[in-house]
């Protein structure tokens, strides 16, 4: 069964942490992926196959939301250019869709590893959580 509340913490650390690894592109985005996986894992416990589940549902969580990202700022970006603009917004309605796929499956697989280990790394299972603080 899924605990929501570690798969909301650990899209939440995503988030929050693939803000500020904005400072150092790719690499604090990985690195908030793989943070924000191994917390839900960690949070969820249970073992590596429920540590895997939660880290990939929050790093898709955070993947949707990276694409959603970009096809605001293209939106934006088309607007400022006006009609012209947003002819090419729409032909690069195709890319972002592609982009936005591509970025959600890396933020899930990487935060799917992470949490894994955090799975493993927490002794509680679902029926009985391990206690977190």
């Amino acid at each position: 069964m899924t605990d929501w509340r570690a798969v909301i913490i650990g899209f939440l650390v995503v988030t929050v942490l693939g803000i500020v690894g904005l400072a150092l592109p790719g690499i604090g985005q990985l690195g908030a992926g793989l943070i924000g996986g191994f917390v839900a894992g960690y949070l969820a416990g249970g073992g590596l196959g429920s540590g895997f589940w939660h880290g990939l549902l929050a790093g898709a969580l955070g993947g949707i939301l990276g694409g959603l990202l970009v096809a605001l700022v293209v939106a934006i970006a088309g607007w400022g250019f006006g009609p012209a603009g947003g002819i090419m917004g729409g032909f690069a309605g195709f890319g972002i869709f592609a982009m936005a796929v591509m970025i959600s499956l890396i933020m899930a697989l990487e935060s799917a590893v992470a949490g894994a280990i955090g799975g493993v790394l927490n002794p509680g299972t679902p029926d009985r959580p391990a206690r977190r603080y």
